[in-house]
C-alpha cells in the first residue's frame, strides 16, 4: 500500500526507526546481542519441532499445538530482528512506507496466531482432564487441523484490519519512529489525521481477538483446577497439574506483555519502556518458550536430547 498524497500537506514516504539505542558506538554491541538472540530462539524452536516430529510420544494434539506454536515464534522474531540487524549493519535507520505496514500486517498475523493456538491447547488441556473417556474422538486430527486453520483465519481477519484502517491515516511529518519495528501505538503518534476511530477498532477487535481467548482459557482452567482438587491422591494432582504448569506459565507472559502494550495508547509520548515491552514481545517471550516446554517435560528433554545426538527414537 502507498499513502495517498493530499493536497494540503507533504505525505511521507518513509519512516525514520530509531532502534534500540542512538549512540553509534553501542550499535556493534546491539548486533552482536541481537544476533544471538535471534539464533537462540530459531534454534530453540526449530529443535522443539524437529523433536515433535521425530519423537512418537509427542505424537499427541497437545505437542502437534506446541509445534504448531514454536513454528509462529520463530516467525515473530523473524519479522522483527534480521531487518533491525541489517539497519545496524548498514547504518540505516529508514524504512519505506509500505514495508511498515507489511512489517505491521504480518507481526499482527503471527501473534495473533499465537494467541489461538494457546487458547487451542487450554481447550486440549480441558478434554484431556476433564472428559478423558471422549478426548480421542472430540481431539482427533481433523478437529486440530480445523482449529489450527479457525487460528489462521481470525488472525488474517484482524491483522488485515488493522493494516487497512492504518493505511487511511494522513502521515504528514514528523516521520521519526522512537522503536525498532512499526507497531499501531507508534504509528498513532505519527499521524497528522484523528485516530480516535482506530483506536476504538484496536480496543473493540481487540477485546473480540484477545478477550475471548482468555475468557476460554480462563474458564477451561477453572474447570481444570475443579478436576484436579477432585483426585485424591497427592501424585495424581501433581502429576495433571504439570501438564498444565507450563502451557499456564507461557499464557500469563504473552497476555501480560500484550495488555501492557496495547492499554498504554492514551499515554501522550511513548517513551524507552514500550522498546522494553517491544523486545519482551518480539524477543524473549519467544525465547523463553522452548525453555520452558522443555524443563519439567522428560518426554520433551529426551527427544530434545536424541534430535541433537542424531539417535532414532526406540521402536
Amino acid at each position: 500500500m502507498q499513502p495517498k498524497p493530499r493536497a494540503n500537506g507533504t505525505t511521507i514516504t518513509e519512516f525514520i526507526l530509531l532502534g534500540l539505542v542512538e549512540t553509534p558506538e553501542l550499535w556493534p554491541l546491539v548486533f552482536i546481542l541481537f544476533l544471538l538472540a535471534y539464533m537462540t530462539t530459531v534454534g530453540g524452536n526449530l529443535s522443539i519441532l524437529a523433536a515433535v516430529l521425530v519423537e512418537p510420544k509427542l505424537h499427541t494434539p497437545m505437542y502437534f499445538f506446541l509445534g504448531n506454536l514454536s513454528v509462529m515464534d520463530v516467525g515473530c522474531i523473524s519479522v522483527t530482528i534480521p531487518s533491525m540487524l541489517v539497519r545496524l549493519l548498514v547504518h540505516k535507520r529508514t524504512i519505506p512506507y509500505g514495508d511498515c505496514l507489511t512489517q505491521l500486517f504480518f507481526f499482527h498475523l503471527l501473534v495473533g496466531v499465537d494467541c489461538f493456538l494457546l487458547t487451542a491447547m487450554a481447550y486440549d488441556r480441558f478434554l484431556a482432564i476433564c472428559r478423558p473417556l471422549t478426548y480421542s474422538t472430540r481431539m482427533n486430527h481433523t478437529i486440530q487441523r480445523i482449529l489450527v486453520a479457525t487460528s489462521w483465519v481470525c488472525a488474517f481477519s484482524n491483522a488485515l484490519t488493522h493494516t487497512v484502517a492504518i493505511s487511511t491515516l494522513h502521515f504528514c511529518g514528523p516521520n521519526v519512529i522512537n522503536h525498532f519495528y512499526c507497531d499501531l501505538p507508534q504509528l498513532f503518534q505519527l499521524s497528522c489525521s484523528s485516530t480516535q476511530l482506530n483506536e476504538l477498532l484496536l480496543f473493540g477487535v481487540g477485546f473480540i481477538m484477545a478477550g475471548t481467548p482468555m475468557a476460554l482459557i480462563f474458564t477451561s482452567y477453572m474447570h481444570v483446577a475443579a478436576a484436579v482438587l477432585r483426585i485424591r491422591s497427592a501424585e495424581g494432582r501433581k502429576k495433571a497439574f504439570s501438564t498444565c504448569s507450563s502451557h499456564l506459565t507461557v499464557v500469563a507472559i504473552f497476555y501480560g506483555a500484550g495488555i501492557f502494550n496495547y492499554m498504554r495508547l492514551g499515554s501522550t509520548k511513548l517513551s524507552d519502556k514500550d522498546k522494553a515491552i517491544g523486545i519482551f514481545n518480539t524477543v524473549i517471550n519467544p525465547m523463553l518458550n522452548p525453555l520452558i516446554y522443555s524443563l519439567r517435560n522428560p518426554d520433551v528433554q529426551a527427544a530434545l536430547w536424541r534430535v541433537l545426538t542424531g539417535r532414532r527414537p526406540a521402536a
